[in-house]
């Protein structure tokens, strides 16, 4: 399986990050998975999210589902303000390569932190929480989705008791991102025995929210096999699904 890691640069123009994640994407062509990162559309503000917002069929998921039909690739793709009714949510949508919608996940654990002389933020002024796990099947195996914060939360992880990688758009900031990105990555791959990949926005020092970057994949072994640096770029991984069997075969810890 050949993954690309969309880490793009994004703006305060929803149409031109909307054109910048086509055009990476198109560079990614020949890849079987192609993911973006969170919040690929729209800075990462409150301001954003309100302006941006739109329901599902408007035009961030049309142009994302052309996408996926124009690189024939499975599409995972970062997350977006959604809006639905009076309810705001940060929400992936995975499309197949004929385009069809084959996965929403609204992030469950919303990222309120004070970190002593570090970040401070609370998502919950923004969005409301999704509930429960997300996965969907392709042809190497099945995928789990959650976004960012959400990969702290072992047990929520656990709860994906059938998948063979856990994809996970994402913008740690530069107070968690040095401490804890790899971290976590290697942790809930070791823990359930699967690939996990990690895409963030690059980095963007003027921006009010600086972006860790550093998208990243992991084995089930917990080895790092692949890792961007702060810039653009969009990284090519090849993965080798059957690494997951040959793991739960030699450390057989189950699946409780």
């Amino acid at each position: 399986m050949k993954l690309a890691l969309i880490q793009m640069k994004v703006s305060a123009d929803k149409d031109e990050n909307l054109a910048r994640a086509r055009m990476l994407a198109m560079q990614a062509r020949g890849a079987d998975v192609i993911m973006l990162p969170e919040m690929f559309v729209c800075e990462y503000r409150r301001s954003a999210f309100l302006r941006f917002a739109e329901a599902e069929g408007g035009t961030i998921t049309q142009a994302l589902s052309s996408i996926a039909v124009d690189t024939g690739a499975y599409l995972i793709g970062g997350s977006m303000p959604e809006r639905d009714g009076n309810a705001l949510y940060n929400t992936c949508f995975v499309y197949d390569p004929s385009g069809k919608r084959t996965a929403r996940h609204r992030k469950a654990h919303l990222f309120d932190v004070d970190i002593k002389g570090g970040q401070r933020y609370r998502e919950s002024d923004s969005f409301s929480p999704g509930c429960g796990t997300t996965a969907f099947d392709t042809p190497f195996g099945r995928f789990g989705v959650c976004i960012c914060f959400d990969i702290r939360f072992a047990a929520f992880i656990h709860e994906m008791r059938d998948i063979d990688f856990l994809a996970v758009p994402a913008a740690f900031n530069m107070t968690t991102g040095p401490m804890h990105w790899e971290l976590l990555f290697r942790a809930r791959a070791v823990d359930e025995q699967i690939f996990t990949f990690g895409c963030a926005p690059a980095r963007d020092e003027r921006s009010s929210y600086v972006s860790y970057a550093n998208s990243i994949a992991v084995s089930p072994w917990g080895r790092v096999i692949a890792r961007a640096g702060a810039e653009e770029t969009v990284l090519m991984v090849d993965v080798d699904p059957s690494e997951v069997r040959e793991m739960r075969a030699q450390i057989p810890i189950g699946k409780d």
